[in-house]
């Protein structure tokens, strides 16, 4: 087999060429472009050499990818099933001019950690692994911001560890919660690992990519659209196998966790494109019952709405923390949960 070259940029934009074809991925000038060689770690992990990142190691051993820039309060932000550390440039670009942000690639995908067994991927340990991140950096609290399969462990994390968040954006968040669509959603994701490890990556992103909730994407932006897509064909086969049936198949639904949103008072943003419908009616479920969300919805915009609409998105987010670094996130008046329609009771 043909060995394997990475080229690695600025912030993480990392292609896989064979020998003798390495080329540069996203955006980013030839330049600042640092080639290294993939070194195949106890786990199958990518190690890259002279890269601007480095790793958090969790109590299992997993190795996270992370990189940082910019000064200020901390922000975290956690990536969806269908991204890593690279999906979130606008937003390090953008916030690293006034904050402290850091964006990790979860276990499963390299140049993190590549773990074989099943039992190393679950909603636990995605929450778990933010802390990680938190405690190797030294951070004592940070905004989480997180999209998707992110946005889960960004919620989970909040259950877990509220001493250790500023705020929550919990955006993109409800896929296969209710009821109704449980047993679908854990069906695909079945299908999604076999068809993964029958077609391989390529394949998979070409299908994948053109979901209900992410057509929306490429007809505002048919451009960042094929690098989206690019990018989730790059991802490990057996990294997003593993997520899949250990992460998105086997987590709780969203409504069987009332209970922790009630007891939840971090400042937390609900953030969703309107047109992603698998997460409206779970939005209006946490925001009914954690006590300090808001809820907003993001028009005529599906599933990766940073980076469909990345201005409005940033825009949002911004005020959001805005508000709570400010000392001003209010929590829910109860006098606005009352079972009358308008108040006056005949």
């Amino acid at each position: 087999m043909a060995s394997k070259k990475t080229s690695v940029g600025r912030r993480g934009f990392l292609k896989e060429a064979s020998a003798g074809a390495v080329a540069l991925a996203g955006l980013v000038p030839a330049a600042m472009g640092q080639q290294t060689q993939l070194a195949q770690g106890r786990t199958g992990a990518a190690a890259p050499a002279n890269t601007t990142g480095s790793y958090a190691t969790t109590q299992d051993r997993v190795r996270l990818y992370y990189e940082e820039t910019g000064t200020g309060k901390p922000v975290v932000f956690v990536h969806e099933f269908a991204g890593d550390l690279r999906s979130w440039e606008p937003q390090m670009r953008h916030f690293g001019r006034r904050y402290r942000c850091i964006a990790f690639n979860a276990r499963g995908y390299p140049p993190s950690d590549v773990p074989e067994s099943l039992t190393a991927y679950s909603q636990t340990h995605a929450a778990d692994d933010i802390k990680i991140v938190l405690d190797h950096l030294s951070i004592d609290r940070a905004h989480i911001v997180g999209l998707s399969m992110g946005g889960f462990a960004t919620l989970h994390f909040g259950f877990r560890y509220p001493n250790r968040a500023l705020s929550l954006c919990v955006a993109g968040c409800g896929y296969g919660a209710e009821s109704s669509q449980r047993a679908r959603f854990r069906e695909e994701a079945a299908a999604i690992a076999e068809i993964i490890k029958s077609a391989k990556m390529p394949a998979f992103a070409e299908k994948y990519a053109y979901g209900p909730t992410r057509v929306q994407f490429e007809n505002k932006d048919p451009r960042g659209f094929a690098e989206f897509k690019r990018m989730l064909a790059e991802h490990s086969e057996m990294g997003s196998v593993n997520t899949q049936l250990g992460v998105q198949r086997e987590r709780p639904s969203l409504y069987d966790l009332v209970d922790e949103m009630k007891r939840l008072t971090v400042p937390t943003l609900v953030l969703s494109g309107d047109e992603d419908w698998p997460c409206l009616q779970p939005g209006i479920l946490m925001k009914q019952n954690i006590p300090s969300a808001a809820l907003t919805l993001m028009p005529n915009c599906g599933h990766t709405i940073n980076l469909e609409a990345p201005d409005e998105f940033n825009r949002i987010v911004g005020d959001f923390m805005a508000q709570v670094d400010s000392g001003r996130w209010p929590m829910r008046d109860p006098r606005a949960i009352s079972g009358s329609i308008t108040g006056m009771k005949p």
